[in-house]
């Protein structure tokens, strides 16, 4: 705890007191009757005790310390996640922006007054006004303030990574963005509304396990009343505080009060992993999915095509290849311009020639499909196959013809280099696949998890794709509707299914699937149809959220059985220790050998508070996540946290019955 602000801790422990209002406790009927409870016993201990008020008095401090430590499990997450939101607060920067007027002029006004579908123009050094899609230019972004991540990312108009976030710095060039959220509803905000808002919402799974925790209560409640009859059956008096004090020790208090942490917790962690998800129930979603739908480009691949080899055509010298694939390239800005000359420097540093003048740059048209340049009457040209035929007059070379074919099997795009009368060589350029996707889609195969690609590609290609990438099976030539209707169909089969996607494309996909993560640096309709926004962009970022979303589901079902573990050995600890003074031979089945009724049921009250705040740190944490079989999960959660619910309470409470009685607290 040293390293927990003491601010954090003052203020959960004044949210904890402001807790005790019992309308405040009523969405949690296990600790709503643990205050009941504790307030039947003050008012026992205050008027009605004549002897041994120790017993009373202790008893009635601990069951109001059991309803606080609960409370503060709650109201310490709570504390946490507001101070991330005023974190989140503090760091919005109020911001000026030049706004496009209807004779096409700018003027300056506060951020505060933009409105959606306002077109505002950023330049250089600027702060974006506001979330919003670039219509105009490209540039370089630093988002560090949004995702934590300082390195810079390229946004231009056109492509799936056009969007923007309020808050964020130009670092070069200028845009024109159209402003596509109002105010108070931007990236932020959403956030920000988010955190704070956590801790009223329930998930449907969280609301069953209340329901569930009601009927033990209840079923407990039934018990106590039982023994009350059978005492007056037998001339025997219980106090009130004695039943009380017994029913509370058997309801599962110590889950019901880590339940609302546990959930908070989870969004907590995927906060931390730079992911925003909109609702608890999404986070809980992600931890039931057994299939992900998987979008290629920008997700799996980089979605820029990339030079990774070349072929040359018999007797072209590899000089005059470099040469002329260099020059073609020089003043070409495209990200696969741009490789080409990246490819060159690395590896023929030696053969590229010097800085050329007097060339001649000729852009790609869709008419000819081809760029290139010319040089002092030498003519330079790169481009599809056909359109080089096309040009040259004839058809390509065996020898390229075989590589040409070759590299569109292995989902590539062949490039062929020529001038004015040869073909010298074809160019590889390659969509490639982000680093460690294979090992990734491995793990979620040992999770029982299936992973499925979708691309407009053609077979070829996106089996190629598929292998390098280590997925268990593709959809190729898929449109925008059947994406959709994949998702649909899938969950019609009973699968719950995650979807990735970062473009205009992907957004009906996205919203109709059980977890929609959408890239941060993809669309606007990508990230309004999701319920998740990974921030970082990065597909390696699913296995986390589907982590997180196992871990939260475990560690309630862990704290689920070490509670109910718990009462069980409660039950059969504290009963014998109560009815034995009335049935001395009872006293065979006191296995703890505790010493009277009076310090066996104190021991365990004490126990029974003091086990939640031991756990906050686990609720908090969660429990170790390791990548197997639900089956294997479950065997390893009744194995660590039944049997150790079991053990536990019996030596703890021997324990502190030990120590209540050698220091004659009774």
């Amino acid at each position: 705890m040293s390293t927990i602000p003491k601010k954090l801790i003052l203020k959960s422990l004044i949210y904890s007191l402001k807790k005790l209002n019992p309308i405040a406790l009523l969405h949690n009927p296990v600790i709503f009757i643990t205050e009941i409870g504790a307030f039947i016993t003050t008012i026992d201990w205050i008027f009605f005790t004549n002897q041994n008020g120790a017993f009373y008095f202790q008893v009635a401090v601990w069951l109001w310390l059991t309803v606080l430590f609960s409370n503060f499990a709650e109201a310490f997450a709570e504390s946490k996640n507001q101070a991330q939101a005023d974190s989140l607060r503090k760091g919005r920067t109020e911001t000026t922006a030049n706004l496009r007027t209807s004779d096409g002029s700018f003027r300056t006004v506060s951020c505060k007054n933009l409105k959606k579908g306002d077109i505002v123009k950023v330049s250089v050094g600027e702060i974006v006004p506001g979330d919003g899609e670039i219509i105009e230019g490209m540039a370089s972004i630093d988002e560090s303030s949004v995702t934590g991540e300082s390195a810079p990312v390229i946004k231009a108009a056109g492509t799936d990574h056009s969007s923007v976030t309020g808050g964020t710095k130009l670092l070069s060039d200028h845009i024109i963005v159209q402003i596509a959220s109002e105010q108070g509803q931007g990236f932020l905000d959403k956030m920000i509304d988010l955190i704070e808002s956590a801790k009223r919402k329930k998930s449907p799974n969280e609301i069953a396990l209340t329901i569930l925790l009601s009927g033990l209560t209840f079923i407990f409640l039934v018990v106590v009343i039982a023994l009350e009859v059978f005492g007056k059956y037998f001339h025997i008096e219980f106090s009130v505080t004695m039943l009380v004090a017994l029913l509370i020790c058997l309801i599962p208090t110590t889950i019901a009060g880590l339940l609302s942490a546990i959930g908070i917790a989870g969004i907590n962690r995927l906060m931390k992993n730079n992911v925003l998800a909109m609702s608890g129930a999404a986070v809980e979603a992600a931890g039931d999915i057994d299939l992900i739908l998987i979008d290629k480009t920008g997700t799996i691949t980089v979605g820029h095509r990339h030079a990774t080899e070349f072929t040359l055509g018999a007797k072209v010298p590899l000089e005059d290849f470099v040469r002329i694939t260099y020059l073609s390239s020089f003043h070409d800005e495209t990200d696969e311009g741009r490789s080409i000359i990246d490819y060159l420097k690395n590896h023929h540093a030696d053969l590229i020639p010097k800085r050329p003048e007097n060339l001649k740059f000729i852009p790609f048209t869709a008419q000819t499909r081809m760029s290139g340049a010319d040089l002092n009457g030498e003519i330079f040209r790169k481009g599809a196959m056909d359109a080089v035929e096309k040009f040259i007059g004839r058809p390509i070379p065996y020898e390229l013809a075989v590589a040409t074919k070759s590299y569109a099997e292995q989902g590539g795009t062949p490039l062929i280099v020529c001038d004015q009368t040869r073909m010298l060589g074809v160019i590889l350029l390659k969509d490639v696949v982000k680093e460690g996707l294979s090992e990734l889609f491995g793990r979620f195969r040992a999770m029982g998890i299936k992973t499925v690609m979708m691309t407009g590609d053609n077979p070829i290609t996106a089996a190629s794709i598929a292998s390098e990438a280590g997925i268990d099976d593709f959809l190729a030539e898929v449109s925008p509707i059947q994406k959709l209707e994949t998702v649909i169909k899938m969950q019609k089969e009973g699968h719950l299914v995650a979807m990735t996607g970062d473009g205009v494309n992907d957004a009906p996909a996205l919203a109709h699937a059980d977890v929609g993560v959408a890239m941060n640096s993809g669309t606007q309709a990508a990230k309004e149809a999701g319920n998740m926004i990974d921030l970082d962009s990065h597909p390696t970022k699913l296995f986390e959220i589907i982590e997180i979303g196992k871990q939260m589901l475990m560690t309630r079902g862990a704290l689920t059985t070490f509670s109910i573990a718990n009462d069980l050995a409660k039950y059969f600890a504290i009963i014998p220790a109560i009815i034995m003074p009335f049935f001395p031979g009872m006293r065979a089945l006191n296995l703890m050998n505790l010493k009277t009724p009076e310090s066996a049921v104190l021991s365990a009250v004490i126990f029974n508070a003091l086990v939640i705040p031991a756990l906050i740190p686990l609720a908090f944490k969660g429990v170790k996540m390791i990548p197997s079989k639900a089956l294997v999960i479950l065997r390893r959660n009744l194995l660590v946290y039944g049997l150790g619910g079991i053990a536990l309470p019996f030596i703890i409470i021997k324990l502190i019955d030990l120590a209540i009685n050698r220091m004659g607290l009774i």
